[in-house]
């Protein structure tokens, strides 16, 4: 069976789950999603430097074609190499229900 591929449009602007709390530690951002008790709690997501900046960015003002541009001027890498990533990295964010 084929898995379908969903795209976000540049155009679109991601907003955070406000039942997903982040924290910055060093160069990392941990996230951890809320609970009504302690018992509920499985996991806890650690984003790396590149995830840390794109979730520094998801602030409900700018479109995606913003955030991918503003990490092409953050690093280096290829715009290939930021929507591949970006791609990758939505999925994941949204498959934890991080974004809305």
């Amino acid at each position: 069976m084929k898995t379908k591929k969903v795209s976000i449009r540049d155009t679109a602007i991601l907003k955070k789950n406000p039942d997903m709390v982040s924290r910055e530690i060093e160069d990392e951002t941990i996230l951890l999603p809320i609970y009504k008790s302690s018992d509920e709690i499985d996991c806890i997501y650690t984003l790396n430097k590149a995830g840390s900046v794109f979730w520094e960015l998801v602030n409900e003002r700018r479109t995606l074609g913003e955030i991918k541009k503003a990490l092409l001027n953050k690093f280096s890498s290829t715009p290939d190499e930021v929507n591949k990533e970006t791609a990758k990295f939505l999925k994941e964010l949204k498959k934890i229900k991080a974004i809305k």
